[in-house]
């Protein structure tokens, strides 16, 4: 990696001549026109615009196609570059349009609308230390006119260079080509008639602006052509300080192009198909290829692995043999998942899990309908879940993932490691407050699985009633009577909160339980028996809510919760009398 400053006026003839060209991957150029007059103001101040990053063209591990940079023509796809713009396109292509193409500048207003501009300096101002920076750079649209009174009356009019000169408007797009700006100049004064004046002036803006401008310099990171694609990936990423992202997905994008298979196309086409249910609209393009890249090393036997280096290294004929198996296997994991109530990716604990669940549930396709290699599978996820265990370190807890479960199912081979690191501490319980916590949304998950009742419908929540119904978390000591009485790490805990429909929680209200579920009765909804079955589909016991017993029920619940996490993931919670929890709850959890 070189890095050296290079004169902006080479920069703007490389891009013309097509020396310098943007990978195919990078996208639209965005900025709108009062970011370009930043930008030129940057420049025109000497101020630095940060670092540009340059790829030589040629690295044999990532032969990009290439593309000009947008506004530059005339230039065939045969032209190979020199370089090519990894980080920098926004800036560059501004510069470019504004300050060396003839044509206007394709922009867009701040609301978005689109443009076409030319900009100006304005001679007086530039010159003036009393102008403002808004005074001293000026957008015309293409006519070169600005209008008022819909069109009617013309305020600037610039468009013939004696109405420029008349105006003392310098076109800031030929400031780069010093032959044209010297015959502007030329003729700039002849209208003057050589004025002394005019000379000076002109001469104070040559000094300070334009020779300025003509030997500007930006800083250009240059990647030899021998950088390994990985390492082209991680330094991108380090220094990208705008624009397009380059992320794996979109080297890997690039790469299959030589091949003349476009990824993204395909993978667009994937996730309009297969990926925009309700629980796989969360998988991005980097997910499902970290997903095959597993899948891929798994299946050719060697060692498996799924870092960012390993997906760079994934062939097209790998891509093409697995994409279709691996997108089943991620529909059967979405219907494994709506099985343990899980029905939208926002209830999801961890989208990251979602990749080995894939990966196994690809391998494992022929068995994974029968009970016991799905209640295996299960196991292995609500360990994974209420272990807490995805937070960090990923790819490498992927791959004991995907080896080891696979092995335990197929060979009867010892227990995940997933399973084994499993440790709950009951205390955790109060300080999952919020359904940021991955541990949190599995409750939910494991009181819905329990058939779970609505209050007062009766319905179970399926999918179709979580859905309809519009099923959330709330509490059941009803938070604004909880406020001035209890303990908020207890009454805001999931302790007590449960799966309730929006009906029912505005039926519920900011009372006392005793006083809603004698309410719910009064109107007719359920009858006192009945009510009290649905409560306990919630693990709620009733005696206690009717008698208002806030700190028994969180004790009684607490215990039963624990119960079903043991249940669930297989496994015995240690320290349930534990001094700890004893001085938390005010009472063991045994």
């Amino acid at each position: 990696m070189q890095t050296n400053d290079r004169p902006l006026m080479d920069l703007m003839k490389k891009i013309s001549e097509g020396k310098a060209q943007l990978p195919d991957f990078q996208r639209g150029w965005v900025w709108d026109d009062n970011r370009i007059k930043a930008l030129i103001l940057s420049v025109i101040n000497k101020f630095p615009v940060g670092a540009a990053m340059f790829l030589e063209y040629g690295n044999e591990s990532i032969h990009f196609k290439h593309k000009p940079v947008e506004g530059v023509e005339g230039i065939s796809q045969d032209v190979e570059p020199d370089e090519l713009i990894l980080d920098g396109q926004q800036r560059l292509t501004s510069l470019y349009n504004a300050l060396y193409s003839s044509k206007p500048v394709n922009t867009q207003t701040d609301k978005g609308k689109k443009i076409k501009r030319y900009y100006y300096l304005n001679i007086d101002k530039v010159i003036d230390p009393s102008a403002s920076d808004e005074e001293k750079i000026i957008s015309v649209p293409e006519t070169k006119k600005v209008v008022s009174d819909f069109g009617r009356k013309i305020d600037l009019d610039l468009s013939s260079k004696e109405k420029e000169f008349e105006q003392k408007m310098f076109p800031l797009n030929i400031i780069l080509n010093t032959s044209e700006q010297q015959t502007w100049q030329n003729d700039y004064y002849g209208f003057y008639n050589y004025d002394a004046t005019i000379i000076k002036q002109f001469t104070e803006l040559f000094t300070k602006v334009i020779s300025q401008v003509q030997s500007y310099k930006m800083p250009i990171i240059l990647l030899e052509k021998d950088t390994p694609k990985e390492a082209v990936c991680q330094v991108f990423e380090n220094v990208n300080t705008g624009g397009v992202s380059l992320t794996v997905f979109e080297l890997v994008t690039a790469i299959f192009a030589m091949d003349d298979f476009e990824l993204r196309k395909d993978w667009e086409n994937r996730r309009n198909e297969c990926f925009s249910g309700k629980i796989l609209n969360i998988v991005t393009s980097t997910d499902f290829l970290t997903a095959l890249t597993l899948l891929a090393s798994y299946e050719a036997g060697g060692t498996v692995s799924c870092k960012k280096k390993d997906v760079l290294q994934l062939t097209l004929d790998q891509y093409k043999k697995y994409a279709d198996k691996l997108t089943q296997g991620f529909k059967n994991a979405e219907k494994l998942l709506m099985e343990e109530r899980i029905f939208y990716s926002r209830d999801l604990p961890y989208s990251t899990q979602l990749i080995p669940l894939s990966v196994i549930c690809t391998v494992l396709e022929s068995k994974i309908r029968t009970t016991t290699v799905k209640d295996k599978i299960k196991q292995w996820y609500w360990c994974g879940v209420f272990g807490e265990l995805y937070g960090s370190a990923n790819e490498t807890r992927f791959v004991y993932d995907v080896v080891q479960v696979i092995n335990w199912i197929e060979n009867e081979g010892q227990l995940p490691k997933t399973i084994t690191d499993f440790y709950f501490n009951p205390v955790r319980l109060l300080s999952m407050q919020t359904r940021l916590s991955a541990a949190y949304k599995g409750i939910m998950a494991l009181v819905l699985k329990n058939h779970a009742k609505d209050f007062i419908s009766g319905e179970e929540m399926d999918l179709s009633t979580y859905t309809n119904e519009r099923i959330d978390i709330h509490h059941i000591f009803p938070k604004n009577y909880c406020v001035d009485r209890y303990d908020k790490t207890k009454w805001n805990s999931i302790v007590n909160k449960t799966a309730i429909s929006a009906s029912s929680n505005r039926e519920i209200g900011g009372v006392a339980p005793s006083k809603y579920l004698e309410k719910l009765e009064k109107k007719g909804a359920v009858s006192s028996d009945v009510l009290n079955e649905y409560l306990e589909t919630h693990w709620i016991n009733s005696e206690l809510l009717r008698v208002d017993d806030f700190q028994d029920f969180i004790v009684d619940r607490s215990k039963k919760l624990l119960t079903a996490i043991e249940q669930a993931t297989g496994r015995t919670i240690m320290g349930k009398d534990s001094d700890e929890v004893v001085q938390r709850f005010d009472a063991s959890l045994l």
